[in-house]
């Protein structure tokens, strides 16, 4: 790694010559095919799944795009007065001339009579593409949305709502990069003692590797299922731990150059340690996501994938083309004040101050910090046992969302199951077996919790039966999944014994309580293989099992407490006015593996730096200037003393590191997406606690109370070991 990042810096112009053209061509073949997100995923092996599988084999037109337009009458005024006729009707059949749309059923139609609410206030209107979700474009969805807003007036309130309608009110992440580069920069400034282009380069460095993935990202989408979530997220991550990355390797090339050592040979210094970190750490990440490939959810393979490749041209711009402008920038790495005071001969190197006195007050009262810190973390993670999980749906999304309106006026006018219907989908081998499908409707329509069963329909084909179900409580209540328990227990079977019929449970409804499962079952495994990975490769860079052992089972702490504020925020609604939230729900049951794989190697970025300075000092005992209260004497005392030096010269950068990502992560609250919402509250929360409480305090203190064992490692396992060689 040393020699490559050498190479780099001797042949600076070779590598950013051949940086740029990479990007040329990335950028170049991405705007020239454009991008085909795609936000659907599939659940296999599940019920819902062969539900949709069923109906886009035998049953076309039922797995097209269908969108709702939803007419709620106000001041009085009723959906079935003629004034709001005509509207309605009128802006119908502007609807029907969309391009893409294939049909329209109204409310005032035969087909369409039970779409009026029983107060006569609200009622919708069902439209169906001649296509899937995926090719509805953003551009025909705001024509729909036109059209039907049409017969908008005083009396009369038009919302839409709709996969198609969801896609097309996303709002991006350009906001949120926004700040989070100005608050990056503007800490990076403080860090860095003003040299603007050293604080540039962090954010140069991270924006090369994210427009080069940015662009294969997006010519992926022509290939997999990829969803524009899947893109923003990557983007916050490799802007995050990319300007992390610089700011660690930077950090150390410029105290070298503070040391008097030339240009070149603080480039071999910072690569050698900090560059270790990142690539250590890095590493982790991108393991750790590729890991959610065994969870088996197309939906999550793009997300892995998506960070995976960023994270991964973070790395590789952090070890090739970072270490070329520094030989570019020279000097000027150094603001010009340090650079006067170098050229002067004046100490530019200042000691830790008041990071050295933070040091020795925990090294004054091991136990205490210990104990006190991991009662606090626990604490905060004690609510994680009532987070809920499940989907979240157009009842988050922002008041000002056509879809939110929706949702509310469906609500007011069907009852709160009009937005979470179940659909029984049918599979016909008999003749009888329609007359039995016939039979569990009926049966249905009768069981508590059921408000209404709509008719038979059966395919063009006969092979497949259709039918909604609408739950009399909302899609995330228990009652809802009750009955659903009792649909696919109990009815269905009871059904189908003596017959040939098949019955599955589709729906947004039931496709969640699915995903939850699957999640839920295979979590347990996966952060137990995460865990394990993140303790090998300790063992393996520090040559120390209870260093290893102490590192990666510290960052399930701030797991919990992540988890636990997600729980009191997103399910409780705390402060959530304050945060900008909609309205309460479940935490969408992919975000804590998501956060849990990327938390590992955020963590691991902390645990690395902090341990390896430590383990710097540690190795070096000659070169500790013995202070009066602490005597060398002993291996204990230089353990101490270690564990002293090595926190105090590393917690401002880890404290400026953690800011700029915290401050990233707080940018993605500023978008109007629930899910990076999530993603952004959840990892700067798990962030904040893993550096202020544990970084800061526990693992120094443990590390102190487990002396000089700390660096014991078996002969045997030492043996077993591969080496770890920065060369």
């Amino acid at each position: 790694m040393i020699r490559v990042a050498l190479w780099c810096f001797r042949h600076r112009r070779t590598v950013l010559g051949a940086w740029l053209i990479a990007l040329i061509v990335a950028v170049g073949a991405s705007q020239a095919l454009g991008s085909k997100f795609n936000e659907t995923f599939s659940l296999p092996h599940t019920d819902s799944q062969a539900a949709v599988t069923l109906l886009g084999a035998n049953f076309p037109a039922a797995s097209n795009e269908s969108d709702q337009i939803v007419v709620e009458a106000q001041h009085g005024a009723s959906i079935r007065s003629p004034t709001v006729r005509r509207r309605v009707v009128a802006a119908l059949t502007k609807v029907a001339r969309v391009d893409g749309v294939e049909s329209v059923i109204s409310p005032y139609t035969r087909s369409g009579a039970g779409q009026i609410s029983r107060d006569g206030t609200v009622a919708f209107a069902t439209v169906t593409w001649d296509t899937a979700t995926a090719n509805v474009t953003k551009a025909k969805a705001m024509k729909l949305i036109a059209a039907a807003e049409s017969a908008d007036s005083t009396h009369l309130h038009v919302s839409l709502a709709g996969n198609a309608i969801d896609n097309s009110e996303s709002s991006g992440v350009g906001l949120s990069v926004a700040v989070a580069v100005v608050a990056a920069l503007a800490i990076l400034l403080i860090v860095f003692g003003g040299a603007l282009l050293a604080s540039l380069l962090p954010l140069l460095t991270a924006a090369v590797a994210l427009l080069t993935a940015t662009s294969i990202i997006g010519l992926w989408t022509h290939l997999f299922g990829v969803s524009s979530d899947a893109s923003d997220l990557a983007v916050l991550i490799g802007l995050g731990v990319g300007v992390d990355y610089g700011l660690f390797i930077i950090s150390r090339y410029r105290g070298a150059i503070k040391r008097g050592a030339s240009y070149e040979a603080a480039a071999t210094e910072a690569i050698r340690t900090s560059g270790r970190t990142v690539l250590f750490a890095g590493v982790t990440v991108c393991v750790a996501l590729l890991g959610l490939f065994a969870l088996g959810v197309s939906y999550l393979n793009a997300v892995s994938a998506c960070c995976a490749v960023t994270v991964a041209l973070t790395i590789v711009g952090s070890l090739t083309f970072l270490p070329a402008m520094l030989a570019l920038v020279g000097p000027r790495a150094l603001s010009r004040r340090e650079r006067a005071a170098l050229a002067e001969g004046r100490e530019l190197v200042h000691k830790p101050g008041i990071w050295l006195r933070w040091a020795r007050a925990i090294d004054a009262h091991q136990l205490i910090v210990a104990l006190a810190s991991l009662a606090v973390v626990i604490a905060l993670a004690l609510p994680i046992f009532a987070l809920q999980l499940g989907s979240s749906d157009d009842s988050t999304a922002p008041t000002s969302y056509t879809s939110r309106q929706a949702y509310v006026a469906l609500a007011r006018g069907f009852g709160p199951g009009s937005n979470g219907p179940f659909e029984l989908v049918g599979k016909l081998a008999s003749h009888g077996d329609v007359a039995a499908f016939g039979r569990l409707l009926t049966v249905a329509s009768r069981t508590s919790g059921v408000a209404s069963v709509t008719p038979t329909v059966v395919s063009p084909n006969r092979r497949v039966a259709i039918a909604t179900l609408y739950p009399a409580a909302g899609p995330h209540a228990m009652r809802t999944q009750a009955l659903l328990s009792t649909l696919r227990d109990h009815l269905i079977p009871r059904v189908e014994h003596g017959t040939t019929l098949t019955v599955h449970v589709g729906g947004f409804t039931a496709t969640n309580v699915d995903f939850v499962h699957i999640l839920t079952s295979k979590l347990p495994v996966f952060i137990v293989m995460v865990v394990l990975l993140a303790f090998v490769l300790l063992t393996v860079v520090f040559r120390s099992p209870l260093i290893a052992l102490v590192g990666s089972t510290m960052n399930l702490l701030s797991f919990g407490a992540a988890m636990a504020a997600m729980a009191a925020v997103f399910n409780w609604g705390w402060a959530g006015s304050f945060l900008g939230l909609s309205g309460t729900g479940p935490v969408d049951v992919f975000i804590p593996v998501v956060i849990f794989s990327i938390l590992f190697g955020l963590s691991m970025d902390y645990e690395v730096y902090l341990l390896s300075r430590i383990r710097e000092e540690w190795l070096r005992p000659a070169a500790i200037e013995q202070p009066a209260h602490i005597g060398l004497a002993s291996r204990a005392a230089r353990h101490h003393h270690a564990v002293v030096l090595g926190q105090a010269s590393s917690e401002p950068v880890i404290a400026a590191a953690a800011g700029i990502m915290i401050l990233v992560f707080a940018s993605f609250l500023l978008t109007k997406e629930y899910v990076l919402r999530e993603f952004g509250f959840g990892l700067g929360f798990a962030v904040l606690v893993d550096v202020l409480m544990i970084r800061s305090l526990l693992v120094p203190a443990v590390t102190h109370l487990t002396g000089v064992a700390t660096w014991h490692i078996p002969r045997w396992l030492d043996r077993m070991l591969p080496g770890f060689s920065t060369d």
